[in-house]
């Protein structure tokens, strides 16, 4: 492909440099705004070139040396030449032109962006697997940043929980030397406060000698080993035979208990498990919950927002729509001797107003929907009663989108909002948002 120089002029939303090249955008892998650099296209589409750096020609300030040898080669991380402050800017700056383009609102107030410790700080993830004959040994990693086909050889892992990451080569060489070096397909990691797990997905049935040899991984690590031979349901230990994963969430007051919530190793929990202590925290400031307070809490997985909340209110109900979440929400209310709380099986992406809890009334809602947004329970709810709405959210675009529904439909206004940085030296924007309404 032809090379050209160019001058870096913007940071896109995936953390890419921003160049344009005969009037055509160039988004370009590795490159700050205010550098110079010679550039070789990679990929050409009709809208837009991609490109990746052939030299450096003049280097950012914000520029820093990446912590991880794998660097630009794995696709895990896609931040880690910029500074820690920048990076928390550029995030600011998405949301702030999501909120203006799409949902045509800014906030009365910007909060002060939330971080945490930028290393190690993954419990959960998903490891890719892949025996390769040429090289004849499996590779354990992230997909390749230039090739998302193949597998990232990588020996460690400087965001993953630091039980696991220095070990990635570890779980690679264990792999290597086993029958089913062929036919493990991923490995799924979550980590509660005290321990860590491995599942194995396996295509095949296992040996007696590759179970005996991932049971003795983990015992010499302190891993707790699960197979998955086929579905979510088919996910059982291994070893030891009743392993136990749990995280506290921190009340942050002397009066109030704090909460534990035991999970299974698929279940979503909040990634990054400092955050999610800050998070509760400005959660519990915004939505400032109070003794007589009902409140409804909309995608409420695990619990992780509605058990910390009905320690302080009258009554929570969190509705979710995974069957399994729910169950195990209501035995981490039982398990924490909570009575106010309850939970329901909903379908969130469907019409649900003629549900017990859709037409109940409301004092205050916390929303902490997937990608795709609360839209659709935004047709619905919320109603006249409820004056104050803590929106949680992992996509800046629906954020926004939601936001505009809320002020412009709804008759709410979006009193603050700012950034969490969930999941640093990635280009992902997690922010939350108060709205208000006399």
């Amino acid at each position: 492909m032809k090379e050209f120089e160019a001058s870096i002029t913007d940071l896109s939303h995936d953390g890419r440099g921003v160049t344009h090249i005969d009037g055509k955008a160039v988004f370009v892998s590795g490159a700050l705004p205010g550098e110079e650099v010679l550039l070789r296209i990679r990929k050409r589409h009709r809208h837009f070139d991609e490109a990746e750096v052939v030299e450096l020609r003049t280097r950012s300030s914000h520029r820093v040396e990446p912590k991880c040898r794998h660097y630009g080669q794995c696709s895990g991380c896609s931040l880690q030449h910029l500074d820690a402050e920048s990076q928390i800017e550029a995030k600011q700056r998405v949301l702030a032109e999501n909120f203006e383009r799409i949902g045509k609102v800014s906030p009365a107030s910007w909060l002060p962006p939330l971080t945490d410790q930028p290393w190690g700080y993954r419990r959960k993830g998903r490891l890719s697997v892949r025996n390769v004959v040429k090289k004849g040994r499996v590779l354990v990693g992230f997909r390749e940043e230039d090739n998302p086909r193949f597998v990232a050889d990588i020996e460690q892992c400087e965001v993953a929980h630091p039980a696991l990451g220095p070990k990635i080569g570890l779980l690679a060489a264990l792999l290597s030397t086993m029958d089913a070096a062929a036919d493990i397909a991923q490995i799924e990691f979550a980590a509660g406060d005290d321990t860590v797990a491995l599942v194995f997905r396996h295509l095949k049935p296992l040996s007696e000698r590759d179970l005996a040899a991932l049971t003795a991984f983990g015992q010499e690590h302190g891993f707790a080993i699960y197979l998955q031979p086929g579905g979510i349901s088919s996910v059982h230990p291994l070893w030891p035979e009743h392993p136990r994963l749990a995280f506290r969430i921190a009340s942050g007051r002397d009066d109030v208990q704090d909460v534990e919530l035991e999970f299974r190793p698929l279940d979503f929990v909040q990634v990054n498990a400092g955050m999610n202590q800050r998070m509760m925290a400005r959660a519990m400031e915004l939505l400032d919950p109070q003794p007589t307070d009902r409140v409804l809490d909309l995608f409420c997985g695990l619990g992780n927002f509605t058990l910390p909340i009905a320690r302080r209110v009258a009554e929570v109900v969190g509705v979710e729509g995974e069957h399994g979440l729910v169950e195990r929400a209501a035995e981490n209310a039982m398990r924490n001797g909570i009575g106010n709380a309850r939970f329901e099986v909903a379908n969130l992406f469907e019409d649900q107003r003629n549900a017990t809890w859709a037409k109940q009334s409301w004092d205050k809602l916390l929303l902490d929907p997937p990608r795709a947004g609360a839209d659709k329970v935004l047709e619905y709810l919320p109603h006249r009663e409820t004056r104050r709405i803590v929106y949680v959210s992992c996509h800046p675009g629906s954020l926004a989108r939601d936001a505009g529904i809320l002020v412009q439909k709804h008759g709410f206004r979006l009193s603050s909002a700012g950034v969490m940085d969930m999941f640093p030296h990635t280009a992902h924007v997690e922010s939350i948002a108060l709205f208000e309404r006399d």
